[in-house]
């Protein structure tokens, strides 16, 4: 599970363009449930109808006050209840002084008017009352009964069915395949409202079924030595992969011999020498510019005297288009089969995932001159697209033996088609 707790954290790119895409779907023309918003229209006329209710507010003037009653328009709604308490007037006895008119302003301010500021903020609370109210049943019934968010939700029909083919193809998973998933997805479900997480476990669960045929780990035979040969293009990441299989199956208890069968290079000879090291496996080389097929028979020899039980040859990186690099990977398979006419026992074909639709065509090619027999998908932690691999399951149906996700050597595991597809959806 840690392995793919990481394949989660890495595959961020696949995942979060699947995300903004189905955001982008259901948010475009989402059914929010907004059932209740046309009684929005007649809360907003009860909260008019307040002010109505505070009409006395005109009766203000009618009293002796002067400009007391507009400064305080709350205030004249508790004037009837406290009618009884005109005691302003004997303040205004005054009067009868011209100089008492500035100070007319003194007795609103003073001790006996202050206690009519309570009676006024008794009505003010059942004003707000109905205000809070309504909103908070709005808000209530909006998010579902609850606390959480409201979510948004789209009416499964055609048109979103092909908006979501159009978002997988971008995920390299191809036309049919991702119209296969789609279709798969609204079989019963047409007409129904789904959410972008509804949607994901859907896509999830779908993507799990194609690959589960194919989620097999390298078989292991009973054979001694049992040749794995591997195959791919340049720069697929063949040699890393060779170096973290031999780890773990020498962790498992199998003794483990590689040879490295990419004669043209020195620099890919040290590179396989160096994971030899980290693996704690040994590393049968010849000299520069060797014929491939040579080492590969010698290799079998030394790995039978030794009493290995597994040898890993590595094979020079080559273009499927390329005719003549293909012609010596079958002159390989046959001096290989010299030795042994059951080998070699496995041909794994390393893939990268960042080739997406490309890797199809290599499959293809190299499933004819070498007899793939499984696959092996890494770089997924640098793509978006890693789609291409439920392209291949859903196409080739060939065992998908492990992926790979980064430069360490334990950056390597069997796949498990549930937590990819979970991987791949960005499913929480």
């Amino acid at each position: 599970m840690s392995f793919f707790k990481k394949l989660k954290d890495r595959l961020l790119k696949s995942s979060s363009k699947i995300d903004e895409g189905l955001e982008a779907i259901v948010g475009d023309t989402a059914d929010d449930d907004q059932d209740d918003q046309p009684e929005a229209e007649p809360q907003g006329s009860k909260v008019a109808d307040i002010p109505e209710a505070a009409a006395p507010a005109p009766e203000a003037p009618a009293q002796p006050k002067p400009e007391a009653g507009p400064e305080r328009a709350p205030e004249p709604a508790a004037a009837p209840e406290r009618a009884a308490e005109p005691a302003p007037e004997p303040i205004r006895k005054p009067q009868s002084e011209p100089a008492a008119k500035p100070v007319a302003p003194k007795p609103a301010a003073s001790a006996p008017v202050a206690p009519a500021a309570q009676p006024t903020a008794k009505p003010a609370e059942p004003v707000a009352a109905p205000n809070a109210a309504p909103k908070k049943g709005l808000v209530s019934r909006l998010m579902g009964r609850g606390d959480a968010a409201p979510v948004a939700r789209r009416t499964l029909d055609d048109d979103m069915v092909e908006e979501l083919e159009e978002l997988l193809i971008t995920t390299d998973m191809g036309v049919d395949t991702a119209m296969r998933v789609t279709a798969n997805m609204a079989a019963g479900r047409l007409g129904k409202k789904l959410s972008v997480q509804e949607i994901k476990d859907l896509l999830a669960a779908e993507i799990a079924r194609i690959m589960e045929p194919v989620a097999r780990p390298l078989p292991l035979y009973a054979k001694s030595p049992q040749v794995v040969l591997v195959v791919g293009v340049n720069g697929a990441g063949k040699t890393t992969t060779i170096g973290k299989l031999a780890s773990q199956l020498r962790g498992a208890g199998k003794k483990v011999v590689i040879a490295a069968g990419d004669t043209f290079r020195a620099a890919a000879v040290e590179q396989l020498q160096v994971w030899g090291e980290r693996a704690g496996v040994p590393v049968m080389t010849a000299p520069e510019g060797s014929d491939p097929a040579s080492l590969a028979f010698d290799a079998m020899g030394r790995a039978q005297a030794d009493g290995a039980d597994i040898l890993m040859i590595d094979t020079a990186g080559r273009l499927q288009n390329r005719q003549d690099l293909m012609e010596e990977l079958a002159k390989i398979v046959r001096v290989i089969r010299k030795k042994d006419p059951d080998a070699p026992h496995n041909t794994l074909l390393v893939l990268d995932a960042t080739t997406g639709q490309n890797a199809l065509n290599q499959v293809e090619t190299f499933q004819k001159l070498a007899d793939v027999s499984g696959l092996v998908m890494t770089k997924l932690d640098g793509t978006a697209r890693g789609g291409v691999l439920v392209a291949l399951a859903d196409r080739f149906g060939l065992p998908i033996h492990a992926i790979g996700v980064g430069e360490q050597i334990d950056d390597l595991s069997p796949f498990d088609p549930e937590e990819f597809a979970a991987a791949l959806v960005g499913r929480v």
